[in-house]
């Protein structure tokens, strides 16, 4: 990495001259200095110029492990030989058709063969995409209206989606008992967020009542597997059983967006991993290994409502370079030992933070699975996103930050996961993984100590 000291200070300081220079300029030009909000960390926005296995180098040329891998997608790791080759090659007959390639259809075979419960599916281009029209498949199917979604729970950013996501102050969720729909952000129609139902994860009898008072009109059930959004908080034993026969019980559509899951826990996501069966399943990142390849489907009889009575299309819905990643990533899946090593690597990284913390005597717990994990400082382990307020969520931010600066680049935002990918299982990755938290943990609780606090990271 890359890095001059500060004066008087004893910890390292990144490079920032070319991305302080490019985030001026890109303030003239794009809202946030970036093309998305979880992007825009004001003047900490960083600014990349490459990637290559689970490393990432910014236009400075600071050294970064990758345990954000895009937010998830980057399955294999940064630049990877096999997709870019076979993405290359197909790309050279032509990109963009809107006529229909092998390669999607190839896609599709291989969703079908990895979950084994898929029977019927259509590539979009983003997981935003996909759980739109998993959400419009369903309502056409049930001819209801309502949807359901869970506390904390990120499907993508359009206005279905975007209902009690990630306020800070769990009091503007309402009463525990009976949760409020909170939009996130301006530009919602509020009879649109009428449609959607919050409710809490891993609280089974806040859904029931849900569901004896408005069953009747929901059309489905979305929900991550695992809350993504909130270190990737696991359901309690039961959970997803019980929503799959509530489901059936109400005649409604349970949606597993796996854009998250899908791919990373299993061969066949956290369906095969939770040993449970939705009606529909949206898929996207790992599935092209940071090409955007989405879809979404699930059983012939839901997707029947396609092609005649619902509106599905798409100008760059399953084109040439998305089909092929999907194409290629997939296989790779399929036939090798990919996911066993990233899980492997997983629980390495979180055996050597664990002797770590336990060293400090710091309470906490690893959320999630060992491909996709969060680092939660309390006492109890977490079941729901209001557990994430309760949390010691200003040292986790601290330490991420730290760990910028220190050559490993996690979300500096505890709700946000580590991603793992194959290349992390290479080299000495996990020894440099470990030794740079515990520098990072180190400095925060002595800025702690202090009285001093780390910068906010920017929404």
């Amino acid at each position: 990495m890359t890095t001059e000291p500060a004066a008087g200070a004893v910890s390292p300081r990144l490079r920032r001259e070319r991305q302080a220079a490019l985030y001026r300029r890109a303030m003239e030009s794009l809202p946030g200095g970036t093309d998305s909000n979880f992007r825009a960390w004001g003047e900490d926005t960083i600014y990349v110029d490459r990637g290559k296995g689970g490393t990432v180098w910014d236009i400075d040329g600071n050294e970064y492990i990758d345990l954000r891998m895009g937010y998830g997608p980057v399955i294999l790791g940064h630049g990877d030989d096999r997709v870019d080759d076979y993405v290359n090659e197909r790309m050279r007959k032509g990109v963009s058709f809107s006529l229909t390639s092998e390669d999607e259809v190839r896609t599709i075979e291989l969703i079908k063969e990895l979950t084994g419960w898929v029977q019927k599916a259509r590539m979009t281009v983003s997981g935003t995409e996909a759980t739109m029209h998993a959400m419009r498949v369903a309502r056409a199917y049930t001819g209801r209206t309502k949807i359901v979604k869970f506390e904390g729970q990120y499907h993508g950013v359009h206005d279905y989606a975007l209902i009690s996501v990630t306020p800070n102050n769990m009091a503007e969720l309402g009463d525990e008992e009976n949760p409020v729909g909170l939009a996130w952000g301006r530009g919602i129609p509020e009879e649109v967020s009428r449609t959607m139902i919050p409710a809490r994860y891993n609280a089974m009898d806040v859904l029931r009542r849900i569901f004896e008072r408005d069953g009747d009109n929901i059309a489905a059930v979305i929900i991550e597997p695992v809350l993504g959004n909130a270190q990737a908080i696991m359901p309690q034993p039961g959970f997803h059983e019980a929503i799959r026969a509530l489901t059936k019980e109400f005649g409604t559509v349970l949606i597993y967006d796996e854009v998250k899951t899908g791919f990373r826990f299993a061969r066949g996501g956290a369906a095969e991993f939770f040993g449970v069966t939705p009606d529909l399943a949206t898929f996207a990142k790992a599935m092209g290994n940071g090409y955007p390849a989405a879809a979404f489907g699930g059983s012939e009889e839901v997707m029947s409502v396609l092609p005649d009575h619902v509106s599905h299309g798409g100008t760059y819905a399953g084109n040439r370079v998305a089909a092929a990643a999907a194409v290629k990533t997939l296989t790779i899946i399929k036939e090798t030992d990919a996911l066993e090593k990233i899980h492997a690597t997983g629980r390495r990284v979180q055996g050597g933070l664990a002797e770590i913390l336990n060293e400090k005597g710091l309470a906490h717990t690893f959320t999630g699975h060992p491909s996709m994990f969060g680092i939660y400082f309390a006492e109890t382990a977490p079941t729901e996103y209001r557990d994430w307020a309760t949390s010691d969520h200003d040292l986790y931010d601290a330490i991420a930050i730290g760990m910028h600066v220190r050559g490993a680049m996690p979300e500096p935002d505890s709700r946000e996961p580590w991603f793992l990918c194959e290349a992390h299982a290479s080299g000495d990755y996990v020894d440099r993984i470990v030794s740079i938290f515990g520098d990072s943990l180190d400095a925060a609780l002595d800025a702690r100590a202090r009285g001093e606090t780390a910068p906010a990271p920017k929404d």
